[in-house]
């Protein structure tokens, strides 16, 4: 319970994130043993979360890292993650972005498009390297989840399509500087519904046979992320069942003898462990509605005005009876909102409110926007 640390949070400047970081050990030593169970390889996905002390934790798990940019794999590297263990996603890779992955050995490239083949054979060739890359194939597998943060539609930007793949495998004895090693599939995020992960197993299959029926066999296979986090009853289930996701692959994914699974998980390992904490500025009493303004705003947890996100709010202050607020930010635009006709204790100037969940997709899109000052981020151990 956040109430607990009332006290501490009361001495630092608001609003701020507060990372949990006996809840992360907890969630990340679970995902490792029922990875491990399996031989499954999970890399951390950056994109949810770089904060420094964070990447410790998980670099201290063995695990390896994902990303989705060269900045990200830049710091990944510079957090100590080893080259052979850092994936480089992402549909729009610029040279710079891909020479600077090839002059630091990655593992792999995670490659979206065919001109993205032939940019970085291009490259690969020009450094005399030889670039270890994986097809990541969009699967057109549904994942039951909001259309802002689905990827393994056709109708996606992501991906290699199904269709293109004839025509690519003619084309790769062509380019002598990459090596391809595997297949790569994401389907979406903050999935919830594991029948998404049964489906995209049973594609996967049939994707593998295609490729197999034409004499390519992959000694790496990886099944991307997107295992979704309650984040409705935080304190209820703060660990996702990730005996129950990796149980599903096991179950019905067709591994190949000695071949490696991997995965990419970013906001399952690290949405629960942070929460940010905000301070009311305002009370604004309508006819129709009451505002609580806080000192936060989309510059800090920019989900709910991106995709109508929801997060639990907490009011840590008060005791008092319900009343009825829109919970607001001090940003100059109308989607900068948390929550409308949300039930709080009433509040007052001062109180000092949590927004819960927010350790995936929070510090790490934060903004300046409004020339607003970056946070700080406070750590409970």
């Amino acid at each position: 319970m956040l109430k607990e640390h009332l006290n501490t949070f009361s001495q630092h400047q608001t609003p701020f994130y507060a990372y949990d970081l006996r809840l992360l050990r907890q969630i990340l030593d679970t995902a490792k043993a029922e990875a491990g169970k399996y031989g499954y390889h999970v890399h951390y996905a950056l994109k949810a979360n770089a904060n420094a002390p964070i990447l410790a934790e998980v670099l201290q798990r063995g695990f390896g890292a994902d990303c989705v940019s060269g900045n990200e794999v830049k710091c990944a590297l510079e957090a100590g993650f080893p080259a052979e263990q850092v994936v480089f996603a992402g549909v729009g890779k610029s040279d710079a972005e891909i020479n600077f992955a090839l002059d630091a050995n990655i593992f792999c490239f995670n490659v979206e498009s065919v001109q993205e083949l032939e940019v970085i054979q291009e490259l690969a060739a020009a450094k005399g390297k030889v670039a270890q890359v994986a097809l990541r194939i969009n699967p057109n597998v549904d994942a039951y989840t909001h259309k802002h943060i689905t990827t393994g539609l056709e109708e996606n930007k992501f991906g290699i399509n199904t269709w293109e793949l004839e025509g690519l495998v003619e084309r790769f004895p062509s380019w002598p500087n990459l090596k391809l090693i595997g297949l790569h599939f994401h389907i979406g995020s903050q999935i919830t519904d594991l029948r998404a992960f049964e489906n995209l197993c049973l594609r996967v299959n049939e994707i593998q046979n295609w490729f197999e029926a034409r004499g390519l066999v992959f000694p790496h296979l990886n099944v991307g992320g997107g295992l979704g986090v309650d984040y409705r009853s935080p304190d209820e289930k703060p660990v996702a069942d990730f005996a129950a996701y990796f149980a599903i692959f096991d179950r019905l994914l067709e591994k190949r003898p000695a071949q490696v699974v991997h995965f990419e998980l970013g906001r399952a390992l690290v949405a629960p462990c942070g929460n940010l904490i905000s301070k009311v500025l305002y009370l604004k009493h309508g006819q129709k509605t009451n505002f609580v303004i806080l000192d936060a705003g989309m510059t800090e947890l920019m989900r709910p005005a991106l995709y109508q996100a929801y997060h639990h709010i907490e009011n840590l202050t008060s005791t008092l009876p319900v009343k009825t607020y829109d919970v607001v930010g001090p940003i100059c635009e109308s989607t900068d909102c948390f929550s409308k006709d949300l039930e709080l204790p009433e509040t007052k100037r001062g109180d000092l409110v949590a927004l819960r969940t927010a350790g995936a997709y929070g510090e790490v899109m934060a903004s300046a926007y409004n020339l607003r000052d970056r946070v700080q981020a406070i750590y409970l151990f």
